[in-house]
C-alpha cells in the first residue's frame, strides 16, 4: 500500500479557480473521507488523484512518486464511482476480471484472483448472475471487487453509496468499513454525507469551495470544530447557532449574552473574540434538555414543530428574539405545538465562534 501527499494542489479551468491549494497527508493504510456540501469541489480533487483531471499546480505524491504526469494505469489506483459502471451483457465473474482480460492476465490468475474477491466481499454465489439479476448493493459489491482484484496501492470511492436506499446504505457502509480492515489498505473516500464521513473515517478533511476548512479524527472535528462551518456540518442535527454580544473574555473563557439568553460564560476554543465583538454561540441540539420542574432554565421557546423518532424527541422552537432553535431530546416525550418550554445546558459542552 501507499502513503499519499497532496501538497499545494491546484486545479483552474481557465480563470476558474476551483482547487485553491490543498495540502493533505494520508498515512499508509489510513482511511481518509473528503466530505462537504455540494461544490465544493471533493469528487474533482478525487479524480485529480485518480488522474482523471489535469492537475494545475502544486504535487501529487503517492507512495514516495510524484505522479502528476503519470497516466491513471500508472499510479496504483483503482476507483469505484457514484455509478456502477458494470457491463449489462457479462456475467458478475467477467465484470469483475474485466481489467484483468484488457492487462493480459491468463485465465488460472483471473479466476484465482476474482475468487479472493467473491470471498472477500461474500459473493462466491452470484459469480455466474447477470447485473439485471442484482440488488443496487450486489452491484455495488460487484465494482468493488474489479477494483479488488487490480491489488491497487490505494482505493478511491466517489459517493459510492449514494444510489442505495438508507437500510442498504448503512450495511454497505459496515462492508466497505470491514474491507478496509480486511485488506489494510489505503482508501480515500468522498462523501456529502457526514455520517458516513464519522463512521468510516480515520482521517476527514471538510471541504468548502475548494479549500481544505480542517482536517483531523471525526471526533477531534466533532468535539473541536475549527470555525463555525465545521461545526455546523458536522452532527445531526446539525448545530444551533445563537448570536451573541461578547461582554468581556479572559482565562480562556468569554461572557455572552443575547436577547433570550441571559449572561452565561462559555470555553474559548477557536480564535479569540474582543469584548463587544458580535460572535456566534454554537449549541449541538444533543446537549439540550427540558429544565426542571420549577426551574426557568436559561432558554425559553416555543414548540413549532415535533418529530418522534422513537429513541428520541426532536424538537423546533422558537426563541422570544425569532431565533429558531433544535433540541434532540433523549426521551420520547410528548409536547404539543405552541407549549412554551424552558431548556437548560452546559456552558462548557458549547462552541464560541468570532464574526
Amino acid at each position: 500500500m501507499a502513503a499519499i501527499t497532496l501538497t499545494g494542489l491546484k486545479k483552474s479551468y481557465g480563470q476558474a479557480h476551483v482547487i485553491k491549494g490543498v495540502d493533505i497527508s494520508i498515512a499508509d493504510g489510513e482511511f481518509c473521507v473528503f466530505v462537504g456540501p455540494s461544490g465544493c469541489r471533493k469528487s474533482t480533487l478525487l479524480r485529480m488523484i485518480a488522474g482523471l483531471e489535469d492537475i494545475s499546480g502544486g504535487t501529487l505524491d503517492i507512495g514516495g512518486r510524484v505522479v502528476n504526469d503519470l497516466p491513471p494505469k500508472d499510479r496504483g489506483v483503482a476507483m469505484v464511482f457514484q455509478s456502477y459502471a458494470i457491463f449489462p451483457h457479462m456475467t458478475v465473474r467477467e465484470n469483475v476480471a474485466f481489467g484483468l482480460t484488457i492487462a493480459g492476465d491468463d485465465k488460472a490468475t483471473k479466476d484465482a484472483k476474482v475468487a479472493e474477491a467473491a470471498r472477500i466481499l461474500q459473493m462466491e454465489h452470484l459469480l455466474d448472475r447477470r447485473p439485471s439479476q442484482l440488488s443496487g448493493g450486489q452491484r455495488q459489491r460487484v465494482a468493488i471487487g474489479r477494483a479488488i482484484v487490480r491489488k491497487p496501492e490505494v482505493f478511491l470511492f466517489d459517493e459510492p453509496l449514494s444510489n442505495l436506499d438508507a437500510a442498504l446504505r448503512m450495511d454497505m457502509r459496515m462492508e466497505i468499513g470491514k474491507l478496509h480492515k480486511s485488506l489494510g489498505a489505503t482508501m480515500i473516500y468522498v462523501t456529502h454525507d457526514q455520517v458516513e464521513a464519522m463512521t468510516l473515517a480515520d482521517k476527514i478533511v471538510v471541504l468548502k469551495d475548494g479549500l481544505v476548512q480542517q482536517i483531523g479524527s471525526p471526533m477531534e472535528l466533532y468535539h473541536n470544530p475549527a470555525n463555525a462551518f465545521v461545526a455546523g456540518f458536522l452532527g445531526a442535527p446539525s448545530m444551533n447557532f445563537l448570536e451573541v454580544e461578547v461582554l468581556s473574555v479572559g482565562n480562556g473563557a468569554a461572557v455572552v449574552r443575547n436577547g433570550a439568553l441571559e449572561a452565561v460564560t462559555v470555553p474559548v476554543r477557536a480564535g479569540t473574540p474582543r469584548p463587544g465583538q458580535r460572535a456566534q454561540l454554537g449549541i449541538r441540539p444533543q446537549y439540550l434538555a427540558p429544565a426542571p420542574a420549577g426551574e426557568a432554565g436559561q432558554l425559553r421557546g416555543t414548540v413549532i414543530l415535533t418529530e418522534r423518532l422513537g429513541s428520541e424527541t426532536v424538537l423546533e422552537l422558537q426563541l422570544p428574539d425569532s431565533t429558531r432553535l433544535i433540541a434532540a431530546l433523549t426521551r420520547d416525550a410528548v409536547f404539543d405545538l405552541g407549549t412554551v418550554v424552558n431548556l437548560t445546558f452546559d456552558p462548557a459542552m458549547t462552541h464560541l465562534f468570532a464574526e
